[in-house]
């Protein structure tokens, strides 16, 4: 008899584990896509995130958000998940919309202008090809997105840190690419805060919004993003609509998530 139970037992974990087996299957949040870049003379890879309920048959189009730093082991799952919650109907936050998450290759090189610390160029011998990576933000990535996926005209650009950077280069160059800018903790003190002596031209721009932030992040940080916000402000042609927040308790590696939690809520509300 406790053979024959035993026998039973073992068939039943059996039938378990086999169910368990064939009902077992991937989670996924985004498709992986792959560009081959003439400008940049290398394959990139793009994560891309599409809201509920997308359908490329239909009609319904949906808002772009570029997302520097946006691989699987960066920032593209913490980000895709916030945009999510943050358009789900009983939050109503923002719109549903596709996010691009960029991945890196060298974002040291694709973030920065050259520099003439001679300090940086020994420290980071790489650095100083953004003007080719914002090419092929304008003449490749953007053309492929609007080929592929069904688009508003509304696009926003998120960087921290170096990306801040780089998304304040292109507010300061390139404007018309984005309608939104969020700028997380930019690293304006690259070549000694040359960037903040640039003169932007805004007067082309129907609408520009901008949304700035920086923790605790030393003076200089603090001091910069400051800066840049003055500098907005005083734009009389063009003039684009700012808003700046300062996280006294973050800093640099913990300011993100909240920073963009609040600049997302701000621009639904411009």
């Amino acid at each position: 008899m406790k053979k024959i139970f035993a026998l039973i037992i073992s068939s039943f974990v059996l039938q378990i584990n086999s169910y368990a087996q064939s009902t077992k299957a991937n989670f996924s949040i985004g498709i992986i896509d792959t560009i081959h870049s003439k400008v940049l003379n290398e394959k990139r890879i793009i994560n891309v995130y599409l809201p509920e309920g997308y359908d490329p048959k239909d009609t319904i189009k949906y808002p772009v958000i570029y997302l520097l730093d946006g691989n699987k082991d960066e920032d593209f799952i913490h980000v895709a998940g916030l945009i999510q919650y943050l358009s789900f109907p009983w939050i109503n936050q923002t719109k549903p919309s596709i996010v691009i998450g960029i991945a890196n290759v060298d974002r040291r090189r694709d973030f920065t202008y050259p520099t003439t610390v001679a300090k940086d160029k020994q420290d980071f011998p790489t650095t100083g090809s953004s003007e080719k990576f914002i090419s092929f933000i304008e003449s490749e990535l953007q053309p492929y997105i609007s080929s592929n996926f069904k688009i508003t005209p509304s696009k926003t650009i998120i960087g921290q840190s170096l990306g801040g950077l780089l998304a304040t280069e292109i507010l300061f160059k390139k404007p018309h690419l984005f309608n939104n800018y969020v700028i997380v903790s930019p690293s304006l003190w690259w070549d000694s805060e040359s960037l903040l002596k640039f003169k932007p031209d805004f007067s082309s721009q129907s609408k520009l919004n901008i949304h700035i932030s920086v923790g605790k992040e030393g003076d200089v940080m603090i001091r910069d993003a400051k800066a840049l916000l003055k500098k907005l402000q005083a734009i009389e042609k063009g003039k684009p609509k700012t808003t700046f927040r300062y996280y006294g308790d973050m800093d640099h590696a913990s300011i993100y998530h909240i920073a963009l939690y609040n600049a997302l809520t701000w621009l639904n509300k411009q």
